[in-house]
């Protein structure tokens, strides 16, 4: 039984009591109409703030970010681009119809030392949708450091609203091109163990380009 549905029970109940020993001065027996239901605030779209040419060795990909509605994701990401933190690793985790992750890892598995960990911001409420940028973690809520995934379909479940450990992941930005490349990579094959490409996917660059007008 959902919130509304139990506030509203209690309410009937309440009334009964009442009006069962003439607690009111309004013996007519109706009740009060339910208070109105609130809708739920849309999330907000997603900002082109930073944008950026993420060059790998199966094709380019363009990146919008996004700063506004999610600044301590965003100015995260940027301050691992500025840094040339990302040149050079691979995407060491590809799963079929689910997602592409890497900013982690050097080709020989060896990871790269990060920043501290940041808030997660994925109470913002924008959605696990195909293209979108989120940041990779632990089970602990706030752990994301420099490790992001890209999502190559709808994967709703991993926002907020719907995440088993109701927190969910945080997205921060988008592919605005090249999410053929993403499907690419999505069917490489890799190891049944581990979901690591069987042949290396290499982030040979990340950097910094202008916004397209919109």
């Amino acid at each position: 039984m959902n919130k509304f549905a139990v506030s509203l029970a209690s309410s009937l109940v309440l009334a009964a009591v009442l009006t069962a020993c003439g607690g009111g001065s309004d013996d007519s027996g109706s009740t009060p109409p339910p208070p109105p239901i609130t809708p739920p605030t849309p999330a907000p779209e997603l900002a082109q703030d930073y944008c950026y040419t993420l060059s790998t060795s199966m094709g380019d990909i363009t990146l919008a970010i996004d700063a506004t509605n999610t600044p301590i994701t965003g100015e995260n990401f940027k301050q691992y681009v500025d840094t040339g933190f990302y040149d050079g690793l691979i995407f060491h985790r590809v799963i079929h119809q689910f997602m592409v992750q890497g900013g982690g890892y050097t080709p020989d598995l060896v990871q790269k030392e990060t920043l501290d960990p940041i808030e997660n911001e994925a109470s913002v409420g924008i959605s696990n949708l195909r293209g979108t940028i989120a940041m990779a973690r632990t089970s602990s809520p706030n752990s994301a450091t420099s490790q992001f995934f890209i999502n190559s379909v709808d994967n709703e479940f991993l926002d907020k609203a719907n995440a088993s450990d109701g927190v969910g992941y945080a997205v921060f930005g988008q592919v605005i091109d090249g999410i053929e490349i993403i499907d690419q990579i999505d069917i490489v094959d890799t190891n049944p163990n581990n979901d690591i490409p069987v042949e290396d996917i290499v982030i040979n660059s990340i950097a910094e380009m202008t916004c397209p007008a919109t």
